[in-house]
């Protein structure tokens, strides 16, 4: 039987702290080419330090996706406490889209998301799951969107706008104009 986890020292919780601060904002600026000396230095810490906290840049990337993922399972359950349905889509939506923009980083780790694994990370994502296909299907009832949302399209819509986002298509990185789009063609049409 595995021993339970022990909480870190507070020096060594403050190391992780600042090497994931460091980390994001390294990797918002540059993506995944940022190498792990460079963000040792800018943490300010030793390499060995970095690496007993994350043995390579994948773990790292893991545990900022995690503490995101934290951050908008909050948001996805905020948003279900919204009385309008289609408001409460569209807030989880805009929320989780706006959390990525800027950080190219957590855009890469979403977009490839299915590469990231890690202590209780599967567990969060469900957790995340559940609340956006409650959204979803109280929308659907509603009539606040198209009968035929599921949750396997909610991947779909982010992946696409956040690759606008990471990739700036034609050099546009309006992604808001491709989240209004997507919405859309994600309300019902309107009877003439």
């Amino acid at each position: 039987m595995p021993e339970p986890e022990r909480p870190l020292r507070a020096d060594a919780r403050r190391n992780r702290e600042r090497i994931m601060t460091s980390a994001g904002e390294l990797f918002a600026d540059r993506g995944h080419d940022v190498q792990m000396e460079e963000i040792a230095t800018r943490s300010g810490l030793g390499i060995g330090t970095l690496y007993r906290h994350f043995p390579n840049k994948q773990a790292l990337l893991t545990a900022m996706v995690h503490a995101r993922f934290q951050s908008m399972t909050d948001l996805a359950r905020a948003a279900e406490q919204i009385a309008d349905p289609g408001e409460a889509f569209e807030t989880v939506l805009r929320g989780y889209l706006e959390a990525a923009d800027g950080d190219a980083g957590f855009q890469l780790a979403l977009m490839s998301s299915n590469e990231l694994a890690g202590d209780g990370l599967e567990q969060q994502k469900a957790k995340f799951a559940e609340s956006i296909t409650r959204i979803i299907n109280r929308a659907v009832e509603a009539g606040a969107v198209r009968p035929d949302l599921t949750i396997a399209d909610f991947p779909l819509l982010t992946v696409g706008i956040m690759s606008t986002m990471y990739f700036k298509p034609g050099g546009n990185p309006d992604w808001r104009r491709h989240l209004d789009i997507a919405l859309n063609g994600i309300r019902p049409a309107k009877t003439p």
